[in-house]
């Protein structure tokens, strides 16, 4: 079981008759993610591969049952969409990026508000594998384990995925938690649900400068985590004041520094990788 999602969980994709609503909507099928409706304004009564569209989340959900919605919609509309869902009683997770950063402050107190979880946005979204993914990871690049991967960078997730894949490891849940300043559930929130989860066995966190995200999650790995964590931190050549690809990989301050991060955790007993192909190694090793 995973620790958002499994195979019984139900979605709808809202902006599911875009080119990238549309294109990942099948990869999703096809990985056996159980996605119900689609809902695009002005395109009722058409499909995506087999999947009937809607005009609005709540036409969809007076004919089928959902827990959580996937949003592509393009980012001017994207807080619209991510209040329709929220508002309908979905937990979302948001791929938009580019989203302005008032409304992705206004999204996540609306979350708040309705006791709703968001991923994202700009994420890759998340993968409980073997059972649903809601999101644009690549389907191929997992296999059942027990290792939780948790990160604020897309492509980093697929390589490190990857290699754990490659050295018979596997995984359990994959959260893609985005690199935005403002986003909705962060590396705290994630451990302590694989804290929680029986199948995890180990955990890996993978960070990038920018924001204190990866110091509090030192802290709380410190005091609540119990299970062997490894990280690797982006940008550790970065110039402070540089931003460096995510809109939130800006360093600011002294606890958003590369350095600072990897002190943090190897202060709370988690060995940091130099190099994204290092994590799995570090893995086998028994951290």
């Amino acid at each position: 079981m995973g620790i958002f999602i499994n195979k019984k969980t139900r979605s709808i994709v809202q902006g599911i008759t875009g080119k990238h609503g549309s294109f990942h909507t099948r990869l999703m099928r096809a990985y056996g993610t159980n996605i119900v409706a689609g809902v695009t304004p002005g395109k009722e009564g058409r499909d995506v591969d087999t999947v009937s569209v809607y005009n609005t989340v709540k036409a969809a959900l007076r004919n089928h049952k959902a827990e959580w919605s996937v949003i592509f919609v393009p980012a001017p509309f994207a807080k619209s969409a991510a209040f329709e869902a929220l508002e309908a009683g979905l937990n979302i997770v948001i791929i938009t990026e580019n989203i302005p950063i008032l409304d992705s402050l206004q999204i996540m107190w609306k979350a708040k508000q309705l006791k709703r979880v968001v991923i994202g946005p700009n994420c890759p979204g998340i993968t409980s594998v073997d059972e649903c993914k809601l999101g644009i990871m690549p389907n191929h690049i997992f296999t059942r384990g027990d290792v939780g991967v948790v990160s604020r960078s897309g492509t980093l997730t697929y390589e490190i995925v990857h290699q754990i894949t490659r050295r018979g490891l596997g995984q359990t849940t994959v959260v893609g938690i985005g690199g935005d300043p403002i986003g909705g559930v962060d590396f705290v929130d994630v451990l302590e649900r694989f804290e929680q989860d029986a199948a995890t066995k180990r955990i890996v966190l993978i960070g990038e400068i920018g924001g204190d995200f990866e110091v509090r999650a030192a802290d709380y790995i410190k005091e609540h985590v119990t299970k062997p964590v490894v990280a690797y931190i982006a940008g550790q050549t970065a110039p402070p004041g540089k931003r460096m690809g995510h809109a939130g990989a800006i360093i600011m301050g002294d606890r958003e520094t590369a350095k600072a991060k990897t002190d943090a955790l190897a202060e709370a007993g988690v060995p940091v990788a130099k190099l994204p192909s290092e994590v799995a190694k570090l893995l086998q090793k028994g951290y």
